[in-house]
Parts: C-alpha cells; sequence; structure tokens
C-alpha cells in the first residue's frame, strides 16, 4: 500500500511517531477491506482552519472538522470487487486536523496517537464506502474502526 502523508500545519507538533501510527492503522484497514497492494492514498494534516474551509464547501458547514474522506473510486452495488490487474488503486484522500484531534485526545481523555488513529481509521473507513447515516451503519463502522485500533495497539 502505498501511503503519501503531507503535514501542512505547524501548530502542532508533528513527528515520526504519528507518521508510524498513520502507516500502521492505514496498512491494518486496508487489509481488513482486502485491499490490493497497489493501492494508494494520500493523507493531508493541516490545521482548523484549513479543514473548515474544506468542510463549508464540501459539506456547507462552516465550522472546523477532525476528519474529512475523498473517495476516488467510490463503488456502487453493481460494480465489481477491487480487481485492478497491473493499475494503481487510487482509493482517495483523508484530511485530518491535527488541531481538531490534539483538543478531541484532551477532551476523551486519551493520547494524541490514539485519536490520530482514530480519525485515519475512520477516514479509511469511509474510502472503503463504509458510512454512519443511520443506527446501524454507525454501529458497524464503530466496530470495525475499534478492530483496527486494536490489532494497531491504540485501545483506550
Amino acid at each position: 500500500m502505498e501511503i503519501m502523508i503531507i503535514n501542512q500545519q505547524n501548530i502542532v507538533n508533528y513527528n515520526k511517531e504519528m507518521q508510524h501510527v498513520i502507516t500502521n492503522v492505514v496498512n491494518h484497514t486496508a487489509k481488513l477491506g482486502r485491499l490490493p497492494k497497489k493501492t494508494e492514498v494520500s493523507i493531508l494534516i493541516v490545521d482548523n482552519s484549513y479543514i473548515q474551509e474544506l468542510n463549508f464547501i464540501y459539506r456547507s458547514q462552516n465550522k472546523p472538522t477532525d476528519v474529512l474522506s475523498f473517495a476516488m473510486n467510490e463503488m456502487s452495488e453493481t460494480e465489481p470487487d477491487y480487481e485492478t490487474g497491473n493499475e494503481v488503486n487510487l482509493l482517495g484522500d483523508i484530511v485530518i486536523s491535527l488541531e481538531q484531534a490534539l483538543a478531541q485526545s484532551q477532551e476523551y481523555g486519551h493520547s494524541l496517537e490514539r485519536e490520530l488513529g482514530f480519525l485515519v481509521a475512520h477516514g479509511m473507513l469511509h474510502l472503503l464506502g463504509y458510512d454512519h447515516e443511520n443506527e446501524e451503519e454507525r454501529k458497524v463502522m464503530r466496530t470495525l474502526e475499534e478492530k483496527v485500533l486494536q490489532e494497531a495497539k491504540l485501545e483506550r
């Protein structure tokens, strides 16, 4: 799995441990989703100001959020599974506000690394087609998030 990580903010100190968390969680989620090895995802680390702009443009919500996902190849029920042959499967982009992740980690009483891992798992699951529009979908997604975090050793 090819993972491109770009830190575009300077409010929260971004370090190698955070990069390891992102890579680890992406790989565990990719394994869970049975993604082909020739899959690419990009992760953009931003601040609240930047993610607020995106949230307004794409979701008409003029406030910061923690994570946004932009799928490149959203699958419908009639499309086949990932059978790309030699082609690269461009999964999509995940945008995470590290500033918001820090605030949430403090609010929830766990590490920034754990919150970052959760947001990466959440974003990856959205790219894999999962959602949380109703209670049933929310439960499925939450169970998968917790499974990924457990495998990545980021439990609460």
